[in-house]
């Protein structure tokens, strides 16, 4: 683990046990995919929920959670912000994806109980996010504030049960989303609405855990409140916990702004009791006062050991979905024929596992910059794939969308597909890709990229996609729901 961070962990709760009151800090973050998401090159890299979706293994939600926290907690972690138990009910949403376990209501309930139970059985404090449900939204609120008309009628009976599974659970804390419910408030976002939070989450829902917001920069709240003013809203909804993690001055605004307001009364003192409580009744159960540092001996013992890698190829290996094979699946691992690997990222190191599972020749080619850009492919790019299919046998072509796939990766797939070779492609990110190419013979999902692809990738997922492209049998099924031709839980096999 990093010098850098256990020094940074140490010095922090040394600080804290110095202090007035000598009340530790929790240690979070968020760890949909693993510890890794927030120790990248020591922790095990996870498969993405829709991953864990895609298998129907509800031990495998399980399993992911306890590694997790079993990591996360040799780290000095206490709390993670996870797992997301959004009903991915629309396939153009943007910002959740494969971050979901999927659109069926009672699967994403199922899993999303299962990840609690296994960040409890470790003593890691979970977080069922983002509340009431952000699966059916067309924007992400990084960029945008989002409102949902849908019925409340569906707001019960779709979004909100598996929060209402994963609170009967015992889950210590729920994360406000910032979307605006139409059917609870049609004025205010989640985060900002006493109806959403105090209303519906404490007394309908009856949830006596903390509430944390997410984060307050995002540009939904940012842009029309102000961070300053947007804690003392989100404090009086009903909030335990402002997640101010923008810049220095958006971090004193905020902390000004709620002392002002507490002083002024604008904001009461029993509301803050209310919250103190509950922080420090959690900082008492995990016994923080009394284990506040971080064992290096354990941590190097556990943290992304060869057990811990051997669950996430396993998971990994039996999410992914061969959604269309004519003729043209799986490749002969033992021939001569040289194997041509385009991606619209990650396209060298894709092809290094290629090389590993094949006996001839592969070439890689990049299609894009893949650098933070919305991915796509432009006209020259394409014609240079094409320059380096003259030189290939067999194609595998890996796009990436976080909704509708873009006019040039379209392009790419089916200028690729027009050279009469054997091509199949892989969607890295949305399993919808399929849908903007469909005159493609063999397509398969692998459940690997969200939308932050640049910083959040998982390469196990892509090892096990071309595992499955040549001859391990496919075993995950749709999560989703593509047309009427691949409904959800449709998948193939090989003979």
């Amino acid at each position: 683990m990093p010098q850098r961070l256990l020094s940074l962990r140490t010095n922090l709760q040394q600080w804290a046990s110095e202090s007035r009151l000598g009340i530790p800090l929790f240690i979070s973050g968020d760890m949909e995919y693993g510890a890794a998401q927030r120790v990248p090159g020591e922790a095990t890299i996870l498969p993405r929920q829709m991953a864990i979706g895609a298998t129907g293994n509800v031990k495998y939600a399980e399993q992911a959670a306890r590694v997790t926290a079993i990591e996360a907690k040799a780290m000095g972690f206490h709390w993670s912000y996870s797992p997301v138990v959004d009903v991915n009910s629309n396939l153009q949403n943007p910002v959740i994806g494969v971050r979901s376990f999927g659109e069926n209501t009672k699967l994403v309930s199922d899993m999303a109980v299962a990840q609690v139970k296994g960040y409890q059985s470790e003593g890691v404090l979970s977080s069922a996010k983002h509340f009431p449900g952000h699966g059916d939204t067309g924007f992400d609120t990084h960029s945008t504030l989002s409102k949902i008309s849908y019925s409340e009628d569906v707001l019960r009976q779709v979004h909100l049960p598996p929060f209402q599974a994963v609170i009967e659970q015992g889950i210590e804390s729920v994360m406000t989303s910032h979307i605006i419910i139409e059917a609870i408030d049609p004025e205010l976002p989640a985060t900002l609405s006493k109806k959403v939070l105090t209303g519906l989450l404490r007394d309908d829902l009856d949830f006596r855990g903390i509430i944390i917001t997410d984060a307050m920069i995002m540009e939904a709240i940012s842009k029309n409140w102000g961070a300053g003013e947007a804690a003392v809203m989100a404090v009086n909804a009903g909030a335990d916990i402002v997640m101010a993690n923008g810049s220095v001055d958006d971090q004193i605004d905020t902390l000004d702004s709620l002392y002002e307001a507490l002083q002024a009364g604008k904001i009461e003192r029993s509301r803050v009791d209310e919250s103190v409580e509950r922080i420090v009744t959690y900082k008492l159960k995990l016994n923080m006062f009394h284990n506040r540092f971080v064992d290096v001996e354990k941590a190097t013992e556990v943290v992304g050991n060869e057990e811990h890698w051997k669950i996430a190829e396993r998971i990994a290996l039996d999410s992914i979905t061969l959604v269309k094979n004519d003729n043209v699946l799986p490749f002969d691992p033992q021939t001569n024929e040289t194997t041509l690997v385009v991606s619209v990222a990650y396209a060298n190191r894709i092809a290094e596992t290629v090389k590993r599972v094949s006996k001839g020749e592969v070439i890689a080619y990049q299609a894009a910059p893949a650098t933070g850009e919305r991915l796509d492919a432009t006209k020259e790019a394409v014609e240079k794939a094409l320059e380096q299919a003259k030189k290939a046998d067999r194609i595998i072509v890996f796009t990436q969308s976080d909704r509708e796939i873009p006019q040039g990766q379209i392009d790419l797939v089916n200028k690729l597909v027009a050279t009469g070779k054997p091509v199949v492609a892989v969607s890295l990110g949305n399993p919808g890709d399929l849908l903007g190419y469909l005159d493609v013979k063999a397509y398969v999902s692998a459940y690997a990229l969200d939308n932050w692809y640049w910083l959040t990738p998982i390469p196990v997922s892509w090892d096990a996609a071309i595992q499955v492209i040549f001859g391990s049998k496919p075993m995950g099924k749709l999560p989703v729901r593509l047309n009427t031709s691949y409904p959800r839980d449709f998948g193939l096999s090989y003979p």
